[in-house]
């Protein structure tokens, strides 16, 4: 008998009540029907069904599993399909790869309003990506961007960023031919970095004046406009991490 390899499930299984308990607080509606969902998934918990051999007639009972794209047992299948259907999409080109961080004092509030702040996290990189290529004196190309959200470190620790893979030229205004850029170089850092910070001050301050963000527990101090607007100027002085990687391999570089 194959001795059982730890699983993800089983961490939940053994930890969720303390997790809970600790950090219940912060955790949304959809965290917790996830928690469950994994803890269950290929168990009685969520049914059964016969599975039949290929070669003869025996089967076998197969415990149904949870479908949800972040289960660790389900998402095999779902990563494969999505890699079929990007590899449909890449071009024949070199790629660059450019992660966009946002600062870490600043992650707390991501973590209170997901769904706003990461959807202003996309605009606010594809935005300052397409503007700055498009700019005659940079590349003067209309570019694509293949962008995937990453909201901890190595270390679980809160970190959202943004992974950009980015085509290493892009196609003239005309759009007549392809301008490549430089074999060693895509894009200035700093550049990006000045840009990717004011768009997203300037996102999260509209959505401030409009009552979109929520400051719940520790937070609270933030729904005052004295406080919210100091903590804007000190992040409009600070340098915002943008990693621009030099121009790489092709589309099977991307997909590993």
């Amino acid at each position: 008998m194959r001795e059982h390899r730890l699983e993800v499930a089983d961490v939940f299984h053994a930890h969720q009540q303390e997790f809970l308990q600790r950090w219940g607080h912060v955790v949304s509606r959809q965290q917790r029907k996830l928690l469950g969902a994994i803890g269950r998934c290929r168990t009685a918990a969520l049914g059964s069904h016969l599975e039949p051999c290929d070669s003869c007639s025996y089967e076998y009972v197969a415990f149904d599993s949870c479908r949800d794209r972040h289960c660790p047992k389900c998402q095999s299948t779902a990563r494969d399909r999505w890699l079929q259907k990007q590899a449909s999409s890449l071009l024949p080109v070199p790629y660059s790869h450019v992660v966009f961080t946002l600062p870490k004092q600043r992650a707390a509030l991501a973590l209170r309003n997901q769904r706003l702040i990461y959807a202003l996290l996309f605009r606010a990189v594809s935005e300052t990506l397409m503007e700055i290529a498009a700019d005659r004196h940079r590349l003067g190309a209309r570019i694509g961007i293949l962008a995937v959200l990453h909201t901890w470190n190595q270390r679980l620790q809160l970190h959202p960023h943004l992974h950009c893979l980015v085509p290493a030229g892009g196609l003239a205004p005309d759009p007549s031919r392809w301008i490549a850029c430089r074999p060693r170089y895509f894009l200035p850092a700093p550049l990006l970095s000045c840009r990717f910070r004011g768009k997203m001050l300037a996102f999260l301050k509209h959505a401030y004046d409009n009552h979109q963000l929520r400051f719940p527990g520790t937070l609270a101090a933030l729904s005052k406009p004295g406080p919210f607007h100091a903590m804007l100027s000190t992040l409009r002085r600070q340098k915002w991490v943008v990693y621009a990687k030099a121009p790489f391999g092709g589309p099977e570089y991307v997909l590993k």
